[in-house]
């Protein structure tokens, strides 16, 4: 009998070792907590906000969640959610109504709770104290006179009661990004912006916006008068002889061009990649320093003749019938073959090589969202990353990408959006329209 009963207690002892193996294993036993993280951070909450969540727990994984708002000591339920055994990650998104929970403008605490499957009910606590605020931002602009050129540049100073975590100018559905310096002592934000070829008084609507931490958001109409401009158009014929010279490169950048006839490369030329080429400037325009960088006029490329002007409509004939068009973007001037390119101003480079049909480029920036481009080049000598000056050398003018000739098509951006260069070669243009704005 004595052995029978210490074979069932080493039996038992088994059972339990195994049971308690396979809870560790099972992750019942686990002491470990939920994971609970912030999709965005998060300081001030408005009439409404979305939280993003991304809760977490690898071994007994998760078993329910409750988020809370406390003011003055009392805890308002804005989620609760229970998940089944087997959750190891989940992601939520939480909506919180400050008006509907009878909060008032001051500070709270957002909290988090989450808890886990495991026998020891271990939880997790996420807390921050925030502040509620439903106040829009007001907005003051300092620049009540603004004359603008169709396709020209705009620039704006204005100023904004509390920070603000995006503001710029809307020209009607595009939107340029403000910039905050210290002016006359006080912060206050400035942005350049392009105004359409075609804008007018009558139909396009201007306006300086901005959002707070917390999501107010508020916009003030831009007070302006557009100068209308006449743009020219040409019509453009593509000879057999233009089509096979810029067949080969396009050709050899891009496999699906191989076997497709001249006519057929140049349609994928003035559209596709034209629009890929648009897609890859903006991307790097997305990006600029946070002060200006230039000074004075821009330099204009030196005996040069202009061939062609920004905003000039074009339309191709192929056998004396339309075949596409475009808008040039940009001034293009010609002088002698491999000729010396140099910046038009201070900045930094931030683009040089290959960029479809401007060829090898050069992008420049100069700070708080303008930049200069240089098309065409046959040789660049400089590298991105480097600061220049003006009339420092970048490279040698040529006729790679669409080009029919050895030339430079130059060209002005603010915020991604092409305008007419002929303006920042203008001294008068730039003290009127920019400089005096600054002098706050």
């Amino acid at each position: 009998m004595r052995r029978i009963g210490a074979y069932v207690a080493i039996v038992v002892v088994v059972l339990m070792a195994g049971a308690a193996v396979w809870l560790y294993f099972a992750g019942y036993l686990d002491r470990g907590k939920p994971g609970i993280t912030l999709k965005e951070e998060i300081s001030a909450i408005g009439r409404k906000k979305d939280i993003g969540l991304s809760l977490s727990d690898a071994a007994s994984g998760l078993a329910r969640i409750k988020v809370e708002i406390v003011q003055d000591n009392q805890a308002r339920l804005i989620a609760a959610e229970s998940f089944p055994r087997g959750v190891r990650q989940k992601d939520l998104r939480v909506s919180i109504d400050t008006d509907a929970l009878k909060l008032k403008n001051g500070p709270a605490i957002l909290s988090i709770t989450a808890y886990d499957h495991s026998l020891f009910k271990n939880e997790a606590v996420w807390s921050q104290q925030i502040k509620i605020d439903t106040l829009p931002p007001q907005i003051a602009v300092l620049n009540p006179v603004n004359y603008l050129n169709q396709g020209g540049t705009g620039f704006i100073a204005y100023r904004i009661s509390k920070p603000a975590s995006l503001t710029g100018v809307y020209v009607d559905q595009r939107f340029f990004k403000g910039h905050t310096l210290m002016l006359g002592g006080r912060p206050t934000t400035v942005a350049y912006f392009a105004v359409p070829c075609d804008a007018a008084g009558s139909k396009t609507r201007i306006a300086v916006f901005a959002r707070d931490a917390a999501g107010n958001e508020a916009q003030t109409s831009l007070p302006f008068t557009i100068k209308p401009k006449k743009f020219r158009s040409d019509k453009v014929d593509l000879s057999h002889s233009f089509l096979q010279k810029i067949v080969p490169d396009f050709q050899a950048s891009t496999p699906q061009l191989s076997g497709k006839t001249p006519v057929e490369v140049f349609a994928y030329v003035n559209s596709t990649l034209r629009d890929e080429n648009t897609r890859t400037i903006q991307s790097v325009c997305a990006r600029t320093a946070p002060s200006r960088l230039w000074d004075g006029a821009f330099h204009r490329m030196r005996n040069a003749k202009p061939m062609a002007l920004f905003g000039d409509q074009r339309t191709y004939m192929v056998d004396g019938k339309p075949f596409g068009n475009s808008v040039h973007l940009g001034i293009d001037l010609a002088s002698v073959a491999h000729a010396p390119i140099e910046a038009a101003n201070a900045g930094v480079v931030v683009f040089a090589g290959p960029l479809g049909i401007y060829g090898n480029a050069v992008i420049i920036d100069h700070g708080l969202g303008l930049f200069s481009l240089y098309g065409h080049l046959s040789a660049i000598e400089t590298t991105v990353g480097k600061s220049v000056r003006k009339e420092e050398k970048l490279g040698l003018s040529g006729l790679t990408g669409l080009a029919g000739g050895d030339h430079l098509h130059f060209s002005i951006l603010v915020g991604g959006a092409f305008v007419n260069p002929q303006e920042w070669w203008d001294p008068h243009w730039i003290e009127d329209n920019v400089m005096k704005k600054m002098q706050i």
